[in-house]
């Protein structure tokens, strides 16, 4: 097959506690009913597609989600692309954050990767291990693969493979990214093809 020349990113669903809102990452919050919802609809929107791997995190809202993009398939676990720890900030909102931290909050939004969350993961840190597992999935012998995983993790692989920035809060909860390889370095968002009966096939082997 080759080394991975398609790459799929889907942020999974809507979880209890609300993600649309408030910050999980190392939190191991379960999908709610919605997020479920959402996972399936993205299922829909890929039928036809040929997908070698799927993988998710180790965290429930990554993995479950995966198994219902699948349909059944196997889901392989990748540790290192878990959400960023935001320490004593998990659970708050935007706005509880800024309300309670103001001053961390500030030096947040205005700085760059150095920032480290307050008694959580740096940021630095994050973008390596991500980079690192990054790496490994580049020389699996799979043509396609998809990944249902989180805000952050998916920002960073973007930003590896194409050099891209997304726009401020996407990928949208259960929103596909396509990745498309053009040559050995050059990766753009786009797709250039499907192949029918794809995840069908995936399931039943």
């Amino acid at each position: 097959m080759g080394r991975l020349r398609e790459l799929i990113l889907i942020r999974h669903g809507e979880t209890e506690g609300e993600s649309s809102i408030r910050y999980y990452g190392s939190t191991d919050v379960d999908l709610s009913l919605q997020g479920r919802e959402q996972m399936r609809r993205a299922s829909g929107e890929l039928s036809g597609r040929e997908i070698d791997l799927v993988g998710a995190s180790p965290m429930k809202r990554s993995w479950k989600g995966a198994a219902i993009v699948s349909r059944g398939a196997q889901v392989r676990l990748f540790e290192a692309f878990r959400e960023v720890d935001f320490g004593r900030w998990e659970g708050f909102t935007d706005q509880e954050i800024q309300d309670t931290d103001p001053t961390r909050y500030s030096e947040w939004k205005n700085s760059g990767e150095d920032f480290t969350y307050p008694s959580g993961e740096s940021r630095t840190a994050f973008k390596q291990r991500v980079s690192r597992e990054l790496a490994g999935l580049l020389e699996e012998e799979a043509s396609s693969a998809l990944l249902v995983l989180h805000k952050g993790v998916i920002r960073i692989l973007v930003d590896i493979l194409t050099g891209q920035s997304l726009d401020e809060g996407k990928p949208e909860l259960g929103q596909a990214l396509f990745l498309t390889r053009e040559d050995e370095t050059v990766w753009s968002l786009g797709s250039k093809s499907s192949n029918p009966n794809g995840l069908a096939k995936l399931a039943e082997s």
